[in-house]
């Protein structure tokens, strides 16, 4: 069996609360992009900016993978950065993962409101191998790739 290891090593035990989850069936290059956009900011910002995104009313900057992606009326003026995706599978994950770390902080006696994003990040997790029949009796991989995502939230 494998051991798990967050990317992030931590000082004080006392102030964090962590949270994982993992192989998720949602695209890397989407959840790397989601989770850039809200890291270092406050937890309840984040969930609000979350739920607006799963909402289509407003849209996640796509830094590094922005290849033929479409520009979004007023992302440059918000983000300074005009191409955009509204990344609602990944959205709904994250989400997900960040009501589990503020329950595991108020489970620590942490005030929920003061928690900050220290650390979330977005890893490749699994490849599922599997055959795609295709004509004249010949057949061709098809890989199914998965997502993981990590964070610590830090009360300050």
């Amino acid at each position: 069996m494998p051991e798990w290891h967050y990317s992030y090593k931590v000082r004080d035990e006392s102030k964090i609360a962590k949270a994982v989850i993992r192989d998720v069936d949602v695209s890397v290059k989407d959840m790397r992009e989601l989770v850039n956009a809200i890291k270092g900011w406050k937890l309840d910002k984040a969930i609000e900016f979350l739920k607006r995104v799963i909402e289509l009313k407003e849209p996640v900057p796509f830094k590094r993978y922005k290849g033929k992606i479409a520009h979004k009326r007023g992302m440059a003026d918000k983000w300074k950065w005009p191409s955009g995706r509204y990344p609602v599978k990944a959205a709904r994950f994250v989400l997900k993962l960040l009501e589990n770390v503020k329950n595991n902080a108020e489970n620590k006696g942490l005030d929920t409101e003061k928690l900050v994003i220290r650390h979330i990040a977005a890893h490749k997790g699994i490849t599922l191998k599997r055959w795609m029949p295709r004509a004249f009796g010949r057949a061709t991989p098809k890989f199914d790739r998965r997502s993981s995502v990590e964070v610590v939230v830090e009360e300050v």
